[in-house]
């Protein structure tokens, strides 16, 4: 019996996160430079997206590339940059064929322009799609977003928009660059790294997390339904005793 097999269609997640981590290892074991190893990272995204999108989940939601991600090498920077603007390219028609909508969350204007310009004519191209939604988390960190999200607060109360005592946790989620999908129930890191590296702090706070040694070069749809499977069978409680639920 295969792990998809296995899976509960009525007990999806609506919304998973993933870390990609592992394109630069993976790549060293093959003997090859880092970019093949983000190569080989796009065809996973492929896998995984259809994957996803075939059995329901409605959100999926990648950390394509952090704000830390640009104190790496010039050159690998600049070849991720490439391999962004052709990866959106020549996946509109697997989005559009999967009725899947391209969306970008991070502080996007930092982005080269070419770059950018690509992303957003691929955000376009996809708006009207609705059996998923596809998040790239772009030059993003949660620090960075949090910060945002408390220069903004505070500019509704400096303004006259919103007193103090109405702030809560509502304000905070609707400030958020997520604020229009609900938060992830599962968060999956391949390469076996055990961290979330700065990664959806808020929206991650209850989430299950799943960390696998498989690189992400060579995490399949596969490799996608155990981690479904891992999630089936954990009782998520959210601070209430099993008793309760």
């Amino acid at each position: 019996m295969t792990f998809k097999d296995q899976i509960d269609l009525s007990k999806l997640p609506e919304h998973i996160a993933v870390i990609m981590d592992g394109n630069g290892r993976w790549a060293k074991t093959h003997g090859k430079p880092r970019i093949f190893g983000h190569r080989n990272g796009v065809k996973a995204v492929r896998e995984i997206s259809e994957g996803a999108a075939e059995i329901g989940i409605k959100y999926l939601t990648l950390y394509a590339f952090s704000t830390e991600n640009w104190n790496r090498p010039q050159l690998e920077v600049d070849a991720l940059m490439t391999l962004l603007v052709s990866t959106v390219r020549n996946e509109l028609k697997t989005l559009n064929k999967n009725s899947i909508r391209l969306n970008a969350i991070g502080d996007l204007s930092r982005l080269p322009p070419k770059t950018y310009k690509t992303l957003m004519e691929g955000i376009e191209d996809t708006r009207n799609n609705d059996r998923m939604t596809l998040t790239l988390a772009l030059n993003y960190s949660a620090r960075w977003e949090l910060t945002e999200v408390v220069r903004n607060v505070a500019h509704d109360v400096k303004q006259g928009k919103l007193n103090i005592a109405d702030i809560n946790d509502s304000v905070i989620q609707a400030a958020l660059t997520t604020h229009d999908m609900p938060d992830p129930e599962l968060m999956i890191r391949t390469s076996g790294e055990q961290r979330i590296s700065n990664y959806l702090l808020w929206q991650l706070a209850y989430a299950e997390l799943y960390f696998t040694d498989t690189f992400w070069p060579d995490f399949n749809k596969e490799e996608l339904y155990k981690a479904l499977v891992d999630y089936q069978g954990r009782e998520r409680r959210f601070g209430q005793i099993s008793e309760q639920l």
